[in-house]
């Protein structure tokens, strides 16, 4: 059994974000950056299916330009066996990543994709769904339980009104949330053995897709700043705020 993982380089999600003066978007240069922690997740899911002798070779994608490959030696530290480079210098949205990928997967043929279920840059969770649409796979999304057996998956998602179980027959397309699993640490010998396995590269004219922006954003701006709180001397005080000024109580 193949599993074919991805993962995203972002801004470290310890990092303050800050607007670029222009307001075209947020800065990046000169800020830490790491793997978005939900493909995190999705790494730690394919290398404990690998112990669990369930999967016999795992990979991981990236799309992104010359420094994903440290995000992509991160995931092959973890204890992934291989990667596949995309190099792309502009912003590559989640149409062009599911276009990209069903491509990957029409070479590699897995039978088990693992995704994190959003990015936290851009938060849009669409890339896997899109992806899973466009090979009429079945799907499971906000994963906090995986179960492999036999030719099916068991995945337990969180929903609103609590939890659900679906079971997919493979090949399927799994997105992983935050209580699925938690991330190990890379050893040091496990990332200098990472610095020997192979990277791939794959570029989109081999793939033969447009990378390009289908959405173009106009303008980024900061939240509007919270006024202070004010301390009110009794009840009363309060109950008359809350319903003559808050309007919140009639």
């Amino acid at each position: 059994m193949k599993i074919l993982v991805t993962v995203k380089r972002v801004i470290d999600f310890n990092v303050k974000i800050r607007i670029k003066p222009d307001g075209s978007g947020v800065e990046t240069a000169n800020v830490k950056m790491s793997m978005n922690p939900f493909d995190e997740i999705a790494v730690e899911e394919a290398v404990r299916l690998k112990e669990k002798n369930i999967a016999t070779e795992t990979v991981v994608v990236s799309f992104g330009a010359a420094q994903v490959q440290d995000t992509l030696r991160t995931a092959l530290a973890m204890g992934i066996d291989r990667a596949i480079h995309v190099p792309v210098d502009t912003e590559i949205q989640s149409l062009g990543v599911a276009q990209a990928l069903k491509k990957i997967i029409e070479k590699e043929k897995p039978d088990l994709v693992i995704m994190g279920k959003q990015a936290i840059d851009g938060d849009s969770s669409q890339a896997g769904p899109l992806l899973a649409a466009m090979l009429g796979w079945g799907q499971g999304t906000f994963a906090s339980k995986v179960e492999v057996a036999g030719g099916s998956v068991k995945v337990t998602r969180e929903v609103d009104g609590g939890l659900e179980t679906v079971e997919l027959k493979l090949p399927a397309v799994v997105t992983t949330d935050l209580r699925l699993n938690e991330p190990r640490y890379a050893s040091l010998p496990n990332i200098m053995k990472a610095k020997k396995k192979p990277i791939e590269t794959m570029t989109v004219e081999q793939l033969g897709v447009n990378p390009a922006p289908r959405q173009v954003t106009l303008k980024v701006t900061e939240p509007p700043k919270r006024k202070g709180g004010i301390k009110v001397p009794d009840v009363a005080t309060l109950v008359d705020k809350l319903r003559n000024e808050a309007k919140v109580i009639p």
